[in-house]
């Protein structure tokens, strides 16, 4: 009984309760996990892929780990059918996210972080897909990202406000796109882009917290934009993409989300995808 008091402390300390509203389900917050925390996650997303009219998905294990209250670090797998016929390995990544300002106030705090993600992916930047297996379509697709379709790096900037029950979020950064480990990026496609967002989520239960066992409802709104930035393969997008998450026992979260273009004139292979995720954490790893 005092080990499960003391994890509920920790947890209400780093703000892992009264900020749940702040775990945003398509971006990150500027609040981190507790510090000597470690969490496990897997994210589904699931997309009609427009060159082939097949439905696509793409599987992310990711293990998190909160090195201290300032810092915490991601290691990431991406595996999807998206540039094959079937579910492939295609590489993996690392995050890495430092809180360097915190305003605390009751029932209310303002942070700002700073983070940097690299890839690396073994992947085709055209799909290879037997001769006749599908009715293609041309492949028109001048979006990249750095979750499966390339090598790269990102880095920049979030700030995160809480107000009681409600938390608002903003990012802004830029991407460096790399060639895969075995194919170099066509010419046509743009190497650098701007990504932003603005994030709201919203406590909906519990109304009153009594206890860390209580389930979570949070309702989510968030609106990711991205902008390429060269001559070649300009373009830019802005998507909406509204979520549910439940939280229980304050350790396990299951995210469900939408995401479909507002609009945009970048060529993409989809538009529209949704997504599953689970979560659990473990806390105070370290006795």
């Amino acid at each position: 009984m005092k080990r499960i008091l003391i994890i509920a402390l920790v947890i209400i300390a780093s703000g892992g309760i009264a900020a749940a509203q702040e775990l945003y389900v398509n971006t990150e917050p500027a609040s981190n996990m507790p510090a000597n925390s470690l969490g496990i996650r897997l994210s589904n997303k699931f997309f009609n892929m427009k060159h082939s009219g097949d439905n696509g998905m793409r599987f992310e294990p990711e293990v998190m780990w909160g090195a201290n209250k300032k810092l915490m670090l991601h290691v990431l797998g991406y595996a999807s059918n998206m540039m094959q016929s079937s579910v492939k390995l295609e590489g993996g990544g690392v995050y890495a996210k430092y809180r360097f300002l915190s305003l605390d106030q009751q029932h209310a705090h303002f942070r700002m972080a700073a983070y940097v993600r690299g890839s690396v992916i073994n992947n085709p930047y055209y799909p290879e897909m037997p001769d006749g297996a599908h009715a293609m379509r041309p492949y028109d697709n001048k979006e990249l990202d750095l979750e499966g379709a390339t090598s790269g790096v990102n880095g920049g900037i979030i700030a995160t406000q809480l107000l009681h029950k409600l938390a608002l979020s903003t990012t802004l950064g830029y991407s460096r796109y790399m060639n895969n480990v075995k194919d170099n990026i066509p010419d046509d496609f743009s190497r650098n882009s701007v990504n932003y967002s603005l994030s709201a989520g919203y406590l909906v239960l519990p109304v009153k917290y009594k206890s860390f066992q209580q389930t979570n409802l949070n309702l989510y709104v968030e609106l990711l934009g991205k902008t390429n930035t060269d001559a070649v393969g300009r373009g830019s997008y802005l998507d909406i993409a509204p979520a549910v998450q439940f939280i229980f026992n304050s350790t396990t979260r299951l995210d469900l989300s939408y995401r479909t273009q507002l609009t945009g004139d970048m060529a993409r292979n989809t538009s529209n995808s949704f997504l599953i995720r689970v979560e659990h954490n473990i806390f105070n790893i370290k006795k």
